[in-house]
């Protein structure tokens, strides 16, 4: 019997004969976890344990070897999927995933992203042109204030109006409390300016919190859902995704994953970690740092994320790619050039701090973008 196979490219760090023992390793330590001579002959050797089918120099000291998989191996679970690509291994010092080639045979297990650009443009209601985003902040607005700004966001014409990721179900803004005003709020600015603008609340919680939380972002009228995988994990984004009685998109932040990619040498990079990841997980947008902002991504790695997030992936739709953290107003021509059209620009601070006229700042921000 063939098996279908998917390959995990590997970046490996350190002298040839290094590197090849570490591939070697790797084929093991991520399938049956025992050493070579422990490995029985016929079926576990010749199918179960991962295969290394490519290896080859990129500079000097760092090597990639392609390692393919039984996609048997993953059980057709996420967790297990993600187990295989990278469990133990990733405890082991100059080992990066670089690239998955899944095969349409294991991406059709999971349902990948229900609106995708295309979906979530017809929900907005923009057929072209960048989107806009904001978050609400700071934490420690009570949820009229919190709402108060989504109506003005919302007045102003950015289609995107999410809770900042730091709130949650604190006293002093209760969750049920801010998603029914935020919901009113956008809805009330929609009926006076036409437009079909969305507010997305932060249904990052305990596991025991979560379903409640999305249920009611449903119920009150929520646009869409922010989670955060990092802290909550990517399966249960996956099992949002799925679920029919949700039908909502999901936008993805990147809190608690930095520590995956800021090596170069060891992690997971950006491109599978911000696209190809959070495709398979089922987000229909992905947040990360931009080049030029406070957290020190380069432009090169966030064309990677572009990359990942819009090259074709199996039958998954693209997902937007939505670059924030610290972007400036000035900067948005520099970013189109970069981003073009397919792209979520999520500006927070500096459209705070442009002036205290939160309409006017928006509307300015649309001018920008040709909107």
């Amino acid at each position: 019997m063939i098996y279908e196979r998917f390959i995990v490219v590997y970046r490996l760090i350190g002298e040839e004969t290094v590197a090849l023992q570490k591939a070697k390793v790797i084929c093991l330590e991520q399938t049956v976890e025992v050493g070579d001579d422990l490995v029985p002959n016929g079926f576990i050797r010749d199918q179960v344990v991962g295969q290394l089918v490519q290896f080859a120099a990129v500079s000097a000291g760092v090597f990639e070897a392609h390692i393919s998989y039984a996609v048997e191996t993953s059980a057709f679970e996420l967790t297990q999927l993600l187990n295989v690509i990278f469990g133990n291994s990733s405890i082991k010092a100059g080992i990066r995933v670089q690239r998955l080639e899944l095969g349409e045979g294991l991406l059709s297990r999971f349902s990948g992203p229900r609106f995708g650009v295309a979906g979530l443009r017809t929900v907005i209601g923009v057929p072209d042109k960048p989107l806009l985003c904001t978050a609400l902040k700071p934490m420690g607005l009570s949820a009229a204030e919190i709402a108060q700004l989504a109506y003005q966001f919302a007045l102003g014409g950015i289609d995107i109006i999410k809770d900042d990721h730091g709130l949650t179900h604190q006293p002093f803004c209760p969750f049920d409390d801010r998603i029914r005003a935020c919901c009113d709020a956008v809805a009330r600015a929609n009926q006076e300016t036409g437009r079909h603008c969305i507010y997305v609340p932060n249904v990052t919680a305990p596991v025991t919190e979560i379903r409640r939380r999305v249920e009611l972002a449903k119920e009150a009228g929520a646009g869409g859902l922010l989670i955060a995988p990092g802290l909550t994990g990517f399966d249960m984004m996956r099992a949002i995704a799925e679920d029919e009685s949700v039908g909502l998109p999901l936008i993805s932040h990147p809190a608690f994953l930095g520590s995956m990619v800021i090596s170069p040498d060891n992690g997971i990079y950006h491109a599978v970690l911000f696209g190809q990841l959070q495709r398979l997980a089922g987000a229909d947008a992905s947040i990360y740092p931009n080049y030029g902002g406070r957290f020190g991504f380069s432009r090169q790695e966030c064309q990677s994320i572009v990359d990942g997030c819009l090259e074709q992936m199996g039958h998954y739709p693209p997902i937007f790619p939505t670059p924030g953290g610290g972007m400036s107003l000035e900067n948005v021509p520099d970013m189109l050039a970069l981003y073009r059209e397919d792209v979520i620009f999520l500006i927070g601070g500096a459209l705070y701090s442009r002036s205290a006229n939160l309409v006017e700042n928006a509307q300015y921000f649309l001018s920008l973008v040709g909107r």
